[in-house]
């Protein structure tokens, strides 16, 4: 069923830090970057608030922007608000009598989603969340709109062992989607009556959402007091896609003033699963900066991952705490 998803756009990542590790993260993800990776992170936030922004150059010329910002309540729990759009551009309106567009005419697809994520540690080891998403999607004269649901736990001293997290993630849980609206009427003459041309609807089909389940373990060591270093490895069961495996790595170094990090990872699809089907996406590599400025700690960070018959993706963040 590979390819047959309804809002893939809910498979894009975000966030430079997470995806230079291959989106290994699922159990070390915190703050407001982790509401698309699990939401339990949001939880482990450090600051009273946060605000993020990203921006994605993805496949195709196709771009991906996210906000998100989030608030601490104290006892009550952490509260976040997010919302990635995908940017198109300007198409070419083709119809059967225009089949190359030289009409002039063009149209932008505008594919929205916005979530509300709740998120909070429940014991000092353990945090959980969750993630309520409206999808909407418009494509010229057709529409479609879903809801999907996110939850995740992550837990910290797994074992007693310092540093050692395992955390798991359930995704994009919902009913189907369809698309429905003008564009799907054709005209058509009835073959049996003497009618003269009339308007027919084309009855879409319906899909269901890329829904995962993610588990991943994750070790932290610090080595002196200025260097330390994270691994990661996740693995994740998709019900439209193959299985993935994902391995990641984090390497920081504290300054006075700063800390510095160098990131890689990447997503591994055993072969023997559809010799006919693979992952586009490569190797991931990544680099980031963490400083505060008159009280407010700014973190920005960048990410790289191959891509096969595509341009590499390459993805720029920032990050505000307050």
């Amino acid at each position: 069923r590979i390819g047959t998803a309804a809002a893939p756009e809910l498979m894009i990542p975000i966030g430079a830090r997470d995806l230079a590790m291959g989106g290994s993260t699922i159990a070390i993800s915190e703050g407001v970057e982790a509401i698309y990776w699990n939401p339990a992170g949001l939880g482990k936030m450090t600051s009273s608030a946060e605000a993020m922004f990203s921006n994605m150059s993805y496949i195709a010329d196709i771009g991906v922007k996210y906000g998100a910002v989030s608030g601490s309540f104290g006892q009550f729990g952490t509260v976040a608000l997010s919302v990635k759009s995908l940017t198109f551009g300007d198409i070419n309106i083709t119809t059967v009598d225009d089949p190359d567009g030289l009409g002039g005419r063009v149209f932008s697809p505008a594919f929205v989603t916005v979530g509300l994520s709740y998120a909070r540690s429940l014991t000092e080891a353990i945090s959980a969340g969750g993630t309520v998403k409206l999808i909407s999607e418009q494509i010229h004269r057709v529409s479609a709109s879903g809801a999907a649901f996110d939850f995740g736990v992550q837990y910290n001293r797994l074992g007693g062992i310092p540093g050692f997290s395992v955390g798991v993630a359930v995704k994009n849980i919902g009913g189907q989607m369809k698309f429905d609206g003008s564009g799907l009427l054709r005209d058509a003459i009835a073959s049996d009556a003497g009618r003269g041309v009339q308007k027919f609807k084309s009855e879409a089909a319906s899909f269901e959402l890329p829904s995962t389940i993610e588990i991943g373990l994750s070790y932290q060591r610090n080595f002196g007091d200025n260097f330390g270093a994270i691994v990661n490895g996740t693995f994740t069961n998709n019900n439209l896609f193959l299985d993935e495996y994902r391995l990641g790595a984090e390497l920081a170094y504290k300054l006075e003033s700063m800390s510095l990090f160098a990131r890689t990872g990447i997503a591994v699809t055993p072969k023997d699963q559809n010799a006919e089907a693979e992952n586009v996406f490569g190797a991931c590599f990544g680099a980031g900066i963490t400083t505060n400025a008159a009280g407010v700690n700014i973190t920005l960070d960048y990410a790289y991952r191959s891509a096969q018959f595509f341009n590499a993706n390459q993805v720029f963040s920032v990050k505000f705490g307050f």
